[in-house]
């Protein structure tokens, strides 16, 4: 089917729905670096620019309309969060496409923290205004490790079926379990992920695999905490900017910190897939994304074709 996206970031939504068979038609951010990450390695269909300044009207119609909608004010990895956060209405601009546009489905993405912030009443009233625009709304927790993801990352998909579509949409059953109970395979540890990759201190060709030289000190603090090889990673983050102060994982072995290649790989990136700007801006880009496994798992549940 024919999918918008916005808040697309670098793609990793995008790169799921794809994989599972859907067209990306068109696609919007507002972060450069990003954009020329979606471009370089995705399509030329993605716009650069505020969303509030893309009117509903030269945005192509489509079956589904996606969008991560900015986290960071909802995140439990953001201390200074606070209900009038101006990053915290931005679901209102994914919420006016859907409304202008009317898809058939739409699919928003948010992590864990935005069930309880505010007391929950954020969520509740985001769920009422989905519901209020004619979908029926459903939506589940996630975690990118029970899809095969080397990364223990939670976050919420919220779909929306339009009221008059004769569809029942499931979301899907997960493939992997901690302990591989169920006959379901184990969580995929991180440092077996990351097994696939030289070591960056040696010559190589691969995109994006140096990293920070920013000290390890095991402190206890994100960022400082040591791995579990034989577990999944902790969530990717992406704290800070593109000008640094970005919270990067150390590497399983304790020496040093994750390159971007390696932090890519955690998130379930390609590695064809090359990340524009300079270090900070391409750590910042993969702890944005979802995780392209668990979108495609996800996206596999649309239909394949627009519901009559």
């Amino acid at each position: 089917m024919r999918v918008v996206s916005l808040f697309c970031g670098a793609g990793g939504l995008d790169l799921g729905f794809i994989q599972a068979g859907h067209e990306i038609v068109w696609a919007n951010d507002i972060y450069a670096d990003a954009v020329e990450t979606y471009r370089r390695n995705i399509g030329d269909h993605v716009v650069c620019g505020d969303i509030t300044a893309q009117k509903s009207a030269d945005i192509p119609d489509c079956d589904i309309v996606v969008g991560g909608f900015p986290c960071q004010g909802f995140s439990v990895a953001n201390t200074k969060r606070h209900a009038g956060d101006s990053r915290n209405v931005l679901y209102r601009e994914l919420l006016r496409v859907i409304r202008d546009k009317r898809p058939v489905f739409f699919l928003a993405e948010n992590v864990k923290g935005l069930l309880h912030f505010d007391g929950g009443r954020a969520f509740k009233r985001i769920i009422a205004d989905f519901t209020k625009a004619g979908y029926r709304v459903a939506y589940r927790l996630f975690n990118a490790a029970d899809f095969g993801v080397p990364q223990r990352r939670e976050r919420i998909i919220i779909v929306g079926t339009r009221i008059d579509v004769n569809f029942d949409f499931s979301f899907p059953a997960p493939t992997h379990a901690r302990d591989g109970r169920g006959g379901l395979s184990r969580w995929k540890g991180v440092a077996d992920a990351l097994s696939v990759l030289p070591d960056p201190n040696l010559p190589n060709d691969i995109p994006n695999h140096v990293y920070s030289r920013y000290k390890l000190n095991f402190n206890g603090y994100l960022g400082h905490r040591p791995l579990d090889p034989s577990m999944p990673a902790p969530t990717v983050t992406a704290r800070g900017d593109d000008r640094g102060g970005v919270v990067i994982l150390p590497h399983p072995n304790a020496e040093r910190r994750m390159t971007g290649r390696e932090l890519a790989t955690v998130q379930g990136f390609p590695l064809d897939f090359g990340f524009s700007g300079n270090l900070s801006s391409v750590y910042r880009q993969i702890g944005n994304a979802v995780p392209p496994p668990l979108a495609k798992a996800i996206a596999e549940c649309f239909p394949e074709r627009r519901p009559e």
